[in-house]
């Protein structure tokens, strides 16, 4: 991969510590997480008034787009970038409150997601909450944080996406970084 150009947010970033244990509080997957979650608390509690959690308002939004008929719970996994099991537990909940069903599929093994009118409409009084969200956290953040951070997030999905963890012992890792 070439080097990050200066326009670039990756190029504002330091270089790594070599030492890969010089702060837990700085490795990349708590980090990442720590944002997520706030980023997520800040949209749960502005899409409250909604009744709505702002997973249920993304997966409402994924499938209520299908442009071909209700999405498979496992192409509906795959627009969310999350595993079936979190997916199946987060419908069941939705089911219960009547906002879709889950209906089958064109073959035995497939099941689909249709939302229902109650789900439009909560949807529909989640999208004015959600708007403010946006608003809010733009207007916290910058308009320029937000764009840099669409970026890394961008560069880092496309690169993890095709990547296959290496794990190998920790004493051959160690000695891998410590090579010229």
């Amino acid at each position: 991969m070439p080097p990050p150009s200066s326009a670039s947010p990756l190029a504002a970033t330091p270089a790594p510590s070599s030492a890969p244990t010089a702060s837990p509080a700085r490795c990349t997957s708590f980090m990442a997480r720590s944002l997520s979650r706030k980023i997520s608390q800040f949209y749960d509690d502005m899409l409250a008034p909604s009744g709505l959690r702002g997973t249920q308002f993304n997966l409402l939004g994924q499938a209520r787009r299908a442009k071909d008929g209700p999405l498979t719970v496992s192409r509906l996994a795959e627009l969310l970038n999350t595993d079936r099991t979190t997916l199946t537990r987060n419908l069941q909940t939705l089911q219960a409150q009547g906002l879709i069903e889950v209906v089958a599929g064109v073959d035995a093994r497939s099941r689909c997601v249709r939302v229902t009118e109650a789900g439009e409409q909560a949807h529909r009084l989640g999208a004015q909450y959600w708007r403010q969200a946006q608003q809010q956290v733009r207007a916290l953040c910058g308009e320029d944080t937000i764009a840099q951070l669409e970026q890394v997030v961008d560069h880092m999905l496309g690169q993890l996406q095709a990547a296959t963890p290496v794990v190998g012992t920790p004493a051959a890792a160690d000695a891998a970084q410590e090579a010229p």
